[in-house]
């Protein structure tokens, strides 16, 4: 079973490719500067981190990397010198570097930990839930999860806009209920993987009640799905990615998903209980005010504006930080 991030990033196992990108990172970034503190009426203003050393990870893909530059300017906002080793490849290089004391955090998907690195084969159902489930369970490892944002970067069902209102479609539940009576209509569109993982299409169609026949799903390669659904052909509905700037250059609707089927990804900080425990309340009060920004929508605009819009990740951390008053400008 392949966790959802995993399936997002190019693999990269053992301990070759973590020393390998661990040192790319170390050469390219060093050790950051030290700051001396942000001023005014921001949360880093509130948060006392000086004198603190901290190494920031993050995986390679825009969202990851976007997380990763909001966290180094934030702890840096905050007074603490930080060790910028963003952009390490794949799930299992950066959850390695945390486990190994390589870095002392990074945020990671819920749903991910869960299925991936602790090893089990169907998610718990509820964000809130599945978030407890992964604290509890990464405690023995000495990781200590915080700050889960509202961002939820799952499996989601999406709509081409004229089809959802044609059809009165908002919710799974909806769709259902046209793949019950027309199916045709509920043509949908989806990567190769969906229709047969656990936290799929049969998790989708047992808990909606419903069975959409082959002939009306149509497995494409990734890049085709958002336009595809966008085309309406040859599908009104497609699976998407929660957070994914296509869904907004695409101009798709997402389905709410009113009956919790689909396994949840939220984001949040998974850091090293060691460094937690030494400042745990800057650390609650600096990643909870980001936390509480991050919501699905905000996660995917901020996606667009370094893919769709080519703006860096520094620059759309910063703004998001500074929009927010976690930072000053």
């Amino acid at each position: 079973m392949t966790s959802r991030a995993t399936s997002r990033s190019h693999r990269v196992l053992g301990a070759l490719a973590l020393v390998g990108a661990l040192a790319l990172t170390a050469c390219s970034s060093g050790s950051g500067g030290a700051g001396g503190g942000d001023t005014g009426d921001s949360v880093a203003a509130r948060v006392h981190l000086a004198g603190t050393q901290i190494a920031v990870g993050s995986k390679e893909f825009t969202e990851q990397l976007i997380l990763g530059q909001i966290t180094v300017q934030a702890l840096r906002a905050a007074g603490a010198t930080v060790e910028d080793r963003t952009a390490l490849v794949g799930t299992p290089v950066v959850r390695g570097a945390l486990l190994s004391d390589q870095i002392d955090m990074y945020w990671e998907y819920t749903g991910t930990a869960w299925l991936g690195p602790l090893g089990n084969t169907d998610p718990v159902a509820g964000e809130q839930a599945q978030f407890d489930a992964v604290k509890n369970a990464d405690a023995a490892n000495g990781i200590t999860w915080l700050a889960m944002a509202g961002a939820n970067n799952a499996y989601a069902l999406a709509a081409n806009p004229d089809a959802a209102r044609e059809f009165g479609v908002a919710t799974i539940s909806d769709y259902a209920r046209l793949a019950q009576q027309n199916p045709t209509a509920a043509t949908l569109c989806t990567a190769a993987e969906f229709p047969t993982r656990n936290d799929g299409l049969p998790a989708v169609e047992k808990t909606y009640g419903f069975d959409l026949p082959d002939a009306d799903v149509a497995v494409l390669d990734f890049g085709l799905v958002y336009t595809s659904v966008a085309a309406r052909e040859p599908c009104n509905f497609a699976v998407v990615f929660g957070t994914d700037a296509q869904v907004l250059q695409n101009k798709l609707v997402i389905l709410k998903d009113d009956k919790q089927a689909l396994a949840t990804y939220n984001v949040a900080v998974s850091m090293r209980t060691q460094t937690y425990a030494a400042n745990p309340d800057a650390y609650n009060t600096l990643f909870g005010a980001i936390a509480a920004a991050l919501t699905t929508e905000r996660a995917t605009q901020l996606n667009a504006k370094v893919d769709i819009d080519g703006e860096t990740p520094e620059d759309v951390a910063k703004e998001f930080l500074v929009e927010n008053r976690i930072i000053t400008g």
